[in-house]
């Protein structure tokens, strides 16, 4: 990993070796899986890569016993092609089975981000909630809450808030330090009340004893450790240690990282089907070479090229296709401009389709909203 990648909860930058993570982390990496996970592009093509403790979700799958996927939302600007990664893990749990907690991270959005919680609750249902849904987001077995308000049952409430609060004595100063580096205040709070998200549904007032999935981006991972070996300390529940899983992160348009704040870094589900062709057109990174002759002679490389790993990761599920694809670029048959053309087609029929169900979806919010 080159010297100037930095991986935090809070800052990504940098070249990004995803098994020297793995290591560092100490986190397993994804191999032999079960059919039902394997026909899943993103477990197929190892976008989600890695995992702790996956087997104990395995066997509830396997065995039809009750489960909780949770996962938390940073509400911060467009709803990019880079988020339909966790989306579509929320997604397949939900399928499989899972009950579904969704924390809105609108305190840590506030003490991290200084963004307002009326920003914060607009921009989650707007953006991310409106997209889960048009993406096939269920109200079955669903809670989506804010951590500024987590229920409108006074016990829950308790619950949750009173677990947030006694997890601060089984967390030291160093070990914030250890797992975060910098801290402050606002973020060791961030920490705990993500620690109480990932693990109040095991509490009586909500599922009681049930394994807990946490499907995260690898940068995500100090939270589940601290989570963790808070866990093994608590004595006054006994909690089931946390399983979770580990992905990669989709590239921006020029290569980099895909941020919110950059709009010529993505492709928005909101943007028109135009707009998202003369974002490829003009900024999605090539692998190909300088010159058409050098192209045809020592061919692309589809490791680099965003428009190939938008197309591998989403939007071409046929392996035979795509590994088609893959070898006819990779030999120089295939040119830049006519892969883009390949993603181009794909993207547009893919948003169209998507932005009629954004309208469908945006009646449905408030079933998923009042608990």
């Amino acid at each position: 990993m080159s010297k100037k990648a930095v991986v935090t909860p809070w800052e990504i930058k940098g070249d990004i070796d995803y098994e020297k993570l793995a290591k560092e982390f100490g986190v397993e990496p994804l191999k032999e899986l079960p059919k039902v996970f394997n026909d899943n592009v993103l477990f197929r093509r190892k976008v989600v890569y890695a995992h702790r403790d996956i087997g104990r979700i395995m066997n509830a799958i396997k065995d039809k016993q009750p489960y909780v996927m949770m996962t938390g939302l940073m509400p911060s600007g467009k709803f990019h092609i880079g988020h339909m990664v966790l989306a579509q893990q929320i997604i397949f749990h939900q399928k499989m089975g899972a009950k579904l907690y969704i924390a809105v991270a609108d305190i840590e959005s506030y003490n991290t981000r200084g963004q307002s919680l009326e920003e914060s609750k607009k921009i989650a249902t707007e953006e991310y909630i409106t997209n889960y849904i048009a993406l096939g987001l269920k109200p079955k077995n669903c809670e989506i809450y804010f951590q500024s308000n987590r229920s409108q049952d006074a016990k829950k409430a308790n619950a949750f808030y009173r677990l947030q609060n006694i997890l601060a004595k089984h967390a030291t100063f160093n070990e914030f330090r250890a797992v975060y580096g910098e801290i402050t205040p606002g973020k060791m709070i961030s920490s705990l009340l993500q620690a109480s998200d990932m693990l109040h549904a095991q509490l009586p007032e909500f599922e009681g004893p049930i394994p807990v999935v946490v499907p995260v981006g690898i940068d995500q991972d100090p939270h589940l450790r601290l989570a963790r070996d808070i866990t093994k300390r608590f004595k006054t529940y006994k909690f089931t240690q946390l399983s979770s899983t580990y992905h990669k992160f989709m590239p921006g348009l020029g290569g980099g990282k895909m941020s919110s704040s950059e709009p010529t870094s993505y492709i928005a589900l909101t943007d028109t089907p135009e707009e998202a062709e003369r974002k490829i057109k003009k900024y999605a990174f090539s692998g190909g070479q300088p010159t058409l002759e050098e192209h045809r002679k020592k061919g692309g490389n589809p490791d680099i090229d965003v428009s190939f790993q938008y197309l591998a990761n989403y939007f071409e599920p046929d392996d035979k296709k795509i590994k088609k694809i893959y070898n006819d670029y990779k030999s120089g048959q295939l040119l830049t401009g006519e892969l883009k053309q390949i993603l181009i087609k794909k993207l547009q029929q893919f948003l169209k389709e998507h932005q009629k169900n954004r309208e469908k979806a945006k009646k449905l919010v408030n079933k998923f909203l009042n608990h």
